[in-house]
């Protein structure tokens, strides 16, 4: 059998980017996926006449984020209501002036990682123990890098953060739902994964769980936790990348859905923070779109502590509402669903942030290897890292360059 052109290891958002490109030029190409959807950390669930995200749920940057372009061509919707975040529903637990305390805390802490970041790259080292909000700075860490702020370069985040554009919109009909359906008509091969590559000869070899593919070039855009585990055994000479996905590691953030009963007393698309006093406590966005949901998110280590017990979650998460809204909230909310996204042997976690002294590693992890083998995914991106338009543009470099190499 003739080898294909390109084979695309990962139908993420990243694969789905290079294999809608490549698929277009002309080329012989195959999305090779280890589980048995599209769409990676991107999941739109359904349950009941309900959808919602599982995984990445916002356009991010919506203002220049490439799935925001392509989502009315293929017929899904916009929403552009302005995000909840930071606004207490009632103010419920959290009076309007401890608000905008915690806003003012964050901004300064942002303020002194620009003006006199550590030599040690340690965002945590800014931190000050005796300020009332610094747990409440600890939980926004957790929420918007997957981990604590021990863990995480200053020069990384702020690559991000001078990036951001403030703009984040919605897809109607959800987020996953989108990067899979721009998968039609790029050749899938599911619940395919691939244990090895050997560039050994002149053409890439791949084993997989369908047996041998043989490919002119190869793209890899599995997430940094399952190539740094070994999962995958690259060539040798793809050492540096297994040593730069490790110095990105994948934070971790979870959801947990809830359909609520009798919701006429919440107002769509709010927010209440479970306790801003402490950094274990999760954020809840209530009925989003206008559908009786509450969607809770949890992250860092708390979200890990919560995967071990399949019911730790939902349990958690009901005495924060209870203790917001009253012990009579907990029969009105039915858990529907929850991710575990550090369980799923295909994940092993949420988006990737530079441990301290590493933000370098994602140049690294973004290059070639002889013209042959690319790697692309949000962990590859510069400054969209842990988002689904920072894989997209990822993807699409690779594809590139690899549709360059094969015609050169």
């Amino acid at each position: 059998m003739k080898p294909l052109d390109v084979a695309i290891v990962g139908a993420g958002a990243a694969g789905v980017a290079a294999g809608r490109h490549l698929n277009a030029s002309g080329l012989d190409v195959l999305l090779i996926e280890a589980t048995d959807r599209i769409g990676g950390r991107a999941h739109t669930a359904f349950h009941d006449g309900l959808h919602f995200d599982l995984g990445c749920g916002w356009l991010h940057s919506a203002d220049r984020n490439g799935w925001a372009v392509l989502a009315p061509e293929l017929g899904f919707h916009i929403d552009r209501t302005t995000p909840p975040w930071g606004v207490q529903f009632r103010d419920l637990g959290f009076p309007a002036a401890d608000q905008r305390a915690a806003r003012v805390a964050f901004v300064r802490f942002e303020q002194r990682l620009r003006e006199a970041p550590p030599g040690s790259d340690r965002a945590s080292d800014l931190l000050d123990p005796s300020d009332r909000w610094t747990p409440y700075l600890e939980a926004l860490s957790t929420y918007i890098n997957g981990t604590e702020l021990e863990q995480l370069s200053v020069r990384d985040y702020l690559a991000y953060a001078d990036a951001e554009t403030g703009v984040n919109w919605r897809v109607t009909e959800g987020y996953g739902s989108l990067i899979a359906a721009a998968a039609k008509g790029v050749p899938v091969a599911l619940n395919t994964a691939v244990t090895g590559i050997d560039a050994s000869g002149h053409v890439l070899r791949l084993t997989s769980a369908r047996g041998l593919i043989e490919a002119e070039r190869v793209i890899v855009t599995v997430p940094t936790d399952v190539l740094a585990s070994g999962a995958i055994r690259l060539p040798p000479g793809a050492a540096d990348r297994i040593d730069a996905a490790a110095a990105l590691p994948l934070g971790l953030a979870d959801k947990i859905i809830f359909k609520l009963s009798n919701g006429d007393d919440f107002e769509p698309d709010t927010q209440v923070l479970g306790n801003p006093s402490v950094k274990r406590t999760a954020s809840y966005h209530l009925l989003p779109f206008g559908r009786p949901l509450i969607e809770g998110f949890v992250g860092g280590e708390t979200a890990r502590e919560l995967e071990v017990d399949g019911d730790a979650f939902a349990s958690f998460a009901r005495d924060e509402l209870a203790g917001l809204f009253g012990s009579g909230i907990r029969r009105r909310l039915e858990p529907i669903a929850q991710s575990r996204w550090g369980r799923h042997p295909f994940a092993r976690g949420s988006y990737s942030h530079a441990r301290p002294g590493h933000a370098e590693a994602r140049a690294v992890l973004a290059g070639d290897l002889d013209g042959r083998l690319f790697f692309a995914g949000e962990a590859c991106s510069m400054q969209d890292f842990s988002t689904a338009h920072g894989a997209l543009q990822t993807g699409l470099a690779a594809a590139r360059a690899a549709l360059a190499s094969l015609k050169a």
